[in-house]
């Protein structure tokens, strides 16, 4: 029997699925989580052996003397994982002080949290990126501006998603940047006009990709998060073939093992010098876990399969088991409390209540990041997928002229 140490089983919610899946197949799920087990659903119960609270898994004693616990009652950890990006490095430490041999350890994991150390990566795998530098001083950025010119854009060196994102676009807004006292190191990026595309999945243990998917993201996500702008995105039943082969690429140049992967592109509105034609791909950036929110849950509305099974026999037995065909397209669309839509919940599942998997409120973090108010469906048609769109996010007149106010 194989033990398995899952963080944080409760969010996003859904990912209980993993312990359970792991548990499914005869090993030992542990979990560790800060909230009160009574206060846990029946199905997160259900779905760990065992599970540790402690009182802030940013205390790294505390997630320590938890992970010694289990080790200390049911023999060696086998497999260490949360899936989430804010504890990959809190991960890859433990795996390294109890020397759990599958999975990242701390000299590892940087290779990919840093979005500077992703350049090279990308390069090895012959996939263009955004020229960039590292922030320092106002005389070395407007060097940088002289060459690539504005807008350009500028994030956290180690950062999540387009958390604290935004585009300088005159030199008065490049002063402001270097005038603020920021406590991390940022990067700074020349522009890159398109939307973003992803290649996501799961590699075995021995870097070879055991289950593929794509997304489209139309909107800048920049802007959802933050403008709280409303978040639209979906699966493509095939995947582009220059997405999959970039993707292959990537995967392969990080020779990633056992993990999930979400690798992000932009698919040029314009042609770009140095970068390429209109239609053509740029590397955006990696992050070495799932999508964010239910996206995981996506894949299985879109393919008719259990990701998390998956995952967990890869991890457990290095196979992968599972068939698709791709069935669906599987559409996300998530709403702004701010806004007033003309189709209220009862008219969204009067018309489409067959074709709805999901619809939730979103929870905090998620919610300022993907809209307070979502729905998942799936459809066969690309032209269902926009129809739903249209319907699902129409707003009403008077909600239309207070945001073209605005602007």
């Amino acid at each position: 029997m194989s033990n398995f140490v899952f963080i944080s089983p409760n969010f996003p919610k859904t990912y209980y699925q993993f312990p359970k899946a792991w548990k499914q197949i005869g090993g030992t799920s542990l979990c560790i989580g800060e909230d009160p087990y009574d206060s846990l659903s029946d199905e997160m119960k259900a779905a760990m052996d065992e599970y540790y609270q402690v009182g802030s898994m940013m205390n790294y004693d505390e997630m320590y003397r938890a992970v010694a616990w289990f080790a200390h009652k049911h023999g060696k950890i086998d497999w260490l994982e949360s899936n989430n990006e804010f504890w990959l490095e809190q991960d890859a430490r433990l795996r390294t002080d109890f020397n759990i041999t599958t999975g990242d350890k701390s000299g590892d994991v940087m290779r990919y949290k840093l979005k500077s150390n992703m350049k090279k990566y990308y390069a090895e795998a012959g996939v263009p990126s955004a020229r960039w530098h590292l922030t320092s001083t106002y005389e070395e950025g407007k060097k940088f501006v002289d060459q690539v010119g504005f807008p350009v854009i500028v994030k956290p060196d180690d950062g999540v998603g387009a958390n604290a994102t935004w585009r300088i676009n005159n030199d008065k807004e490049l002063q402001d940047f270097y005038r603020q006292n920021l406590p991390v190191q940022y990067i700074m990026e020349e522009y890159v006009p398109g939307y973003i595309v992803s290649f996501d999945g799961i590699t075995d243990q021995d870097n070879n990709i055991i289950f593929k998917t794509s997304h489209t993201f139309p909107e800048p996500i920049m802007d959802v998060v933050n403008k709280a702008d409303e978040c639209v995105y979906w699966s493509e039943r095939e995947i582009p073939e220059d997405i999959e082969d970039c993707g292959t690429k990537v995967i392969h140049a990080f020779k990633i093992r056992g993990r999930f992967f979400h690798t992000e592109y932009f698919r040029l509105t314009e042609d770009k010098p140095g970068l390429g034609k209109k239609g053509g791909l740029v590397g955006l950036e990696v992050n070495m876990r799932p999508p964010g929110g239910y996206t995981t849950d996506m894949m299985n509305f879109a393919n008719d399969i259990n990701v998390y099974s998956v995952y967990a026999n890869m991890a457990m037995y290095n196979l992968a088991m599972y068939e698709t065909d791709r069935p669906y397209y599987c559409v996300y669309c998530g709403r702004r409390d701010k806004y007033e839509y003309t189709n209220g919940e009862a008219a969204v599942f009067a018309r489409y209540g067959s074709a709805i998997c999901m619809h939730e409120r979103m929870p905090g973090i998620l919610g300022s990041a993907m809209g307070e108010d979502m729905y998942i469906a799936r459809f066969k048609r690309r032209e269902d997928v926009k129809a739903f769109i249209r319907f699902v996010m129409d707003k009403s007149r008077e909600t239309e002229k207070k945001e073209t106010e605005k602007k």
